[in-house]
């Protein structure tokens, strides 16, 4: 995982698996909506597949970083999966055997018939 600024005040997220060719998921374009609302552009890369949001909205009652921070408390691992949702991104996750954490990665262009949708999965160490 690595956090790498772009220019001054601005910031991209990249998750990517161990290898040369690891998925990965890049959350970059940061804005502030207002006091409640963030949003940013998620794009997920696996195998020859590219998905693109070009806007993901998060408000604080979704509680993004809560999620993201029970995760790292519990690096040594717990029992199921996890999820947290947004209105067009989805991230589920488990603990696995030898300290990795699977990440399922959702992106979806909407709710309808005819909407696309991509999952990939990253593969990190617990304790990035």
């Amino acid at each position: 995982m690595s956090v790498i600024e772009v220019e001054p005040g601005q910031v991209e997220l990249v998750v990517q698996g161990a290898g040369a060719s690891a998925c990965s998921v890049r959350l970059s374009g940061w804005s502030r909506e207002d006091e409640y609302a963030a949003s940013f552009a998620v794009e997920a890369i696996n195998e020859g597949v590219r998905a693109r949001l070009a806007t993901a909205t998060v408000t604080v009652w979704a509680n993004m970083d809560g999620f993201f921070d029970s995760l790292a408390r519990d690096f040594r691992g717990w029992e199921g999966e996890r999820v947290w949702t947004s209105s067009h991104l989805e991230v589920t996750v488990a603990f696995g055997s030898g300290g990795h954490v699977y990440l399922d990665w959702t992106l979806r262009s909407g709710f309808f018939p005819g909407n696309w949708r991509c999952t990939v999965t990253t593969v990190i160490e617990a304790d990035e």
